[in-house]
């Protein structure tokens, strides 16, 4: 267990615009982990996850229409994001525990025949699980993500984001979800984002997913990662790419999914127009419609 674990004040999530769900919780390897939940109870799950360093907050405009349309719709916070603990050291984080701690959310919530839609570290932890369990998912989409062996070539800007991450003296989570959003965020919509972390101890978790991003091809993280990518190779079930057309960071990573993925061979795909990197911010309703145009509506 970590030394030192933070809960973020409920009071801190007082006034959070477009986001009346209620908190629901459960307990990972002695954690509270958070999600968000809408629509019927006992109909097909789709399961949002998040990247870093935003939280369900950032599914609220793909939430609404998901469940209106008849699906059960889970948003779960990463541990050290928005509503769920925090470990206090930046060594309290591993690529495997994050995996862990979203598989045990699966098992816990006993969730079959999941559509899946993953972003950013959503990608790095959500495609491994399709890789480890894949008879669990019945349909992904992927949104600016991917996953990485250490085998490519990252961006400049990833490793300046990686430094930044680290060591600056100062994280403005607000200010970094508004650098990777197109769409000019409200002061409210801001203040949402900072709301999980009142100071600094409570951004260990958040500062550390730069660094367990696999750089070289000796990272711990490449052979299950590795591993991963083979059980994808015969993944048949449809698998959509649904990227920006603005995140110079994934720029090209939907080429190499839709070409190592069967079930890409014939899904539908998309590119989001007029979006950067946190494309749920810019054009959520858009997103919303074209999963639903894939799945269709259930009522």
């Amino acid at each position: 267990m970590p030394r030192e674990v933070f809960r973020t004040p409920d009071a801190c999530f007082a006034h959070l615009p477009g986001f009346a769900y209620p908190p629901r919780y459960i307990e990972v390897d002695g954690l509270r982990m958070h999600y968000v939940e809408a629509g019927p109870a006992d109909a097909p799950p789709v399961v949002l996850l998040h990247g870093e360093p935003s939280w369900s907050y950032l599914y609220r405009h793909m939430i609404a229409p998901l469940a209106a349309a008849g699906y059960r719709v889970l948003a779960p916070d990463l541990i050290g994001c928005g509503r769920s603990d925090k470990p206090g050291a930046i060594a309290d984080y591993s690529y495997a525990e994050h995996v862990a701690w979203i598989g045990a959310w699966f098992e816990q919530l006993a969730l079959k025949g999941v559509t899946l839609f993953c972003q950013d570290w959503g990608s790095l932890i959500g495609l491994r699980l399709v890789g480890e369990r894949p008879d669990t998912f019945a349909r992904v989409f992927v949104g600016n993500g991917f996953l990485p062996t250490g085998d490519e070539k990252m961006p400049m800007l990833f490793s300046a984001w990686r430094a930044f991450a680290r060591y600056s003296p100062v994280f403005p989570v607000g200010a970094i979800l508004q650098a990777g959003s197109r769409r000019w965020l409200s002061r409210g919509e801001r203040a949402a984002y900072n709301a999980p972390f009142p100071d600094k101890r409570y951004t260990a978790g958040i500062r550390a997913f730069p660094g367990l991003v696999p750089m070289t091809p000796d990272d711990p993280a490449t052979p299950a990662n590795r591993a991963a990518w083979q059980a994808l190779a015969c993944f048949s079930r449809p698998f959509h790419t649904c990227f920006a057309d603005g995140d110079p960071i994934t720029r090209a990573a939907d080429r190499a999914l839709r070409r190592r993925v069967p079930g890409a061979a014939e899904a539908a795909h998309t590119t989001i127009a007029r979006a950067r990197h946190f494309l749920q911010e810019d054009q959520g309703d858009k997103i919303a419609a074209f999963m639903l145009a894939q799945m269709g509506p259930l009522r």
